[in-house]
């Protein structure tokens, strides 16, 4: 019923979908469960939209007063039906970041029911203009006013056990498909550094990066928060990334306390940074009179 008046409120199937955060599909089996158990259609089609019969008009009716009662009763029993907010993340920092802020908004976001989403970053900012989306971590974020910086990311190179470089031909690197922020920093550092490069293997998920490190593929600049992915080791023998800057994105309207709880539990998480050792690819040497963090772009 929910669906069925949300559909009714936001116009169609799809908004219905954005704003109760559930798949269009969803939103139209509910509806066609209502109308198996009325026995009568009570939405058809109408153009390329569609619009109400008149039995889903009356039906619409009864389901605004039965919503109402049924949310009027868990109120005067003190329960109230928790508003849900939807944090989206990179997988560059789900595995680290997501379980402990779980945790977290458990306690400060008692009053909401938290759903969490992983996808690549251009997904989630499509997610955050359609709605679907309420928060989302990302990664250096373009010129977004209602981005809340919280910190940075260290970025770390990895490889198998025992890999070594090749000495003959270009650096082999496992890379995130294009475009990602990652692959970009990566190649830039080491042409900084004059060491030539080539992509071996690319994935479009965290898992297949790893797994093809895992298997001698090559190595793969990663953001791990200072926790070693299982099966691989740190490279110190390959220039330091620059970090990366990380900050919590909004959609429009979203309450600002929920943004500054969300943005504050981030904060503190990634508020002690992991040291790593400077080291640089044994026969190379960084640009003269140049700093590598201003010899880079994000």
């Amino acid at each position: 019923m929910r669906s069925f008046v949300a559909v009714a409120d936001n116009g169609g199937f799809l908004r219905a979908a954005a704003v109760l955060h559930l798949s269009q599909a969803a939103i139209s089996q509910h509806v066609r469960r209502l109308e198996s158990a009325v026995g009568r259609p009570l939405v058809e089609r109408s153009g390329r939209g569609s619009k109400f019969t008149k039995d889903g008009e009356q039906l619409l009716a009864y389901a605004r007063r039965i919503l109402a009662l049924h949310d009027d009763a868990l109120h005067s029993f003190g329960m109230e039906t928790p508003e849900t907010v939807v944090i989206g993340s990179t997988e560059h920092a789900a595995a680290q970041l997501l379980p402990a802020l779980s945790a977290e908004l458990e306690q400060s976001l008692a009053d909401y029911e938290v759903r969490l989403r992983i996808d690549r970053g251009t997904a989630l900012r499509e997610g955050l203009a359609a709605g679907r989306v309420d928060l989302a971590l990302l990664l250096a974020p373009a010129a977004d006013p209602r981005a809340v910086r919280v910190g940075e990311l260290e970025l770390t190179w990895y490889s198998a056990p025992g890999w070594q470089p090749p000495k003959d031909r270009p650096l082999p690197v496992v890379a995130f498909d294009d475009p990602c922020l990652l692959r970009t920093r990566a190649l830039e550092t080491l042409a900084a550094y004059g060491i030539s490069s080539t992509v071996t293997a690319e994935a479009p998920q965290l898992a297949g990066v790893h797994a093809a490190v895992a298997a001698g593929a090559g190595v793969a600049m990663m953001a791990t928060l200072g926790q070693i992915p299982a099966g691989l080791v740190r490279r110190y023998d390959l220039p330091r990334g620059v970090p990366i800057e990380l900050a919590v994105c909004p959609r429009q309207g979203v309450d600002a306390q929920v943004l500054q709880c969300v943005a504050d539990a981030v904060r503190r998480l990634i508020a002690a940074p992991v040291d790593q050792p400077d080291a640089v690819l044994i026969g190379h040497s960084p640009p003269e009179d140049s700093d590598l963090g201003l010899s880079l772009r994000g």
